[in-house]
């Protein structure tokens, strides 16, 4: 009988923060389908009595290049992951199997690293960049973000899971130590390396505060400067056409976690993050 209402407790709590957590999305994806008259209605309903699906969402991707800036959004994240990715699995592996002096310094710096926030070093990151020429330009977005203390943390706690003797015959055979990365790490750290590309895939896809800063051509703009645009202080906020953007700019985000969900929760178990 305890036991039942210990689990019922359970499920309960669950469902209270499941709802809480899904209730702004609810209402995102309610109002996306209203018109303008039904958005500021005394009386709330969760579905429209008239559909105004096709108007808010043609409004969307007509009154700005929200297309345009949904390709953006891929193009950076993929980018972004890819250098991620390159760099982390080399600085993983040193940090988890190979033995030097200073190397337990080097993980507290990068652990240290995790506590900065990104605002710390956008003046001297912006100095470079312009330096370089290389403000407006998608390089200006991408390259702040190829380095990943989080990935070379999660990496790390991942390798240090591979069994020593897995490294040892690999070396016995030959193989240098990058040639021991990519070719028995790496395919060994797959689960890991997955939950790394959905979590690094939703901060970058989400990122606004950099590409505010760095971007003002209109074609170079990622999806969160293109929602931005829907908010207009004179003529008054379109919330139809801008939950419609909100709600195309999400569902990216929902469909990558819901093809790898399980790569995602098996990755991040087995590099112990929790």
């Amino acid at each position: 009988m305890v036991s039942r209402l210990s689990l019922l407790l359970r499920h309960a709590v669950l469902i209270a923060g499941a709802s809480v957590m899904l209730a702004p999305f609810i209402l995102m994806v309610s109002i996306s389908l209203k018109p303008p008259g039904e958005v500021f209605a005394p009386q709330f309903s969760l579905l429209p009595q008239q559909w105004y699906v096709a108007e808010n969402y043609t409004a969307a991707f007509t009154r700005v290049p929200l297309a345009r800036f949904i390709l953006n959004g891929f193009f950076v994240t993929f980018c972004i992951f890819l250098m991620q990715a390159l760099t982390a699995l080399p600085m993983a592996y040193a940090l988890a199997k190979l033995r030097f002096r200073g190397r337990e310094t080097c993980f507290a710096l990068v652990v240290l690293a995790l506590l900065i926030p990104p605002q710390v070093p956008a003046i001297p990151l912006y100095i470079a960049l312009w330096q370089l020429d290389l403000l407006n330009t998608y390089a200006g977005i991408i390259l702040p973000s190829t380095i990943s203390v989080f990935g070379i943390f999660m990496m790390r706690q991942f390798f240090r899971t591979v069994p020593n003797d897995l490294i040892a015959a690999a070396r016995m055979d030959g193989l240098g130590e990058f040639a021991i990365v990519w070719r028995i790490m790496l395919p060994t750290a797959l689960p890991a390396l997955a939950a790394f590309a959905c979590l690094s895939f939703i901060w970058n896809w989400n990122e606004f505060f950099w590409p505010f800063l760095i971007v003002q051509d209109e074609a170079l703009m990622t999806p969160p400067l293109g929602i931005a645009f829907f908010s207009n202080a004179e003529a008054g906020t379109a919330f139809g056409p801008l939950m419609a953007a909100a709600t195309a700019v999400t569902a990216p985000l929902v469909l990558a976690f819901l093809f790898a969900q399980r790569a995602f929760i098996q990755g991040v178990t087995m590099s112990g993050i929790k």
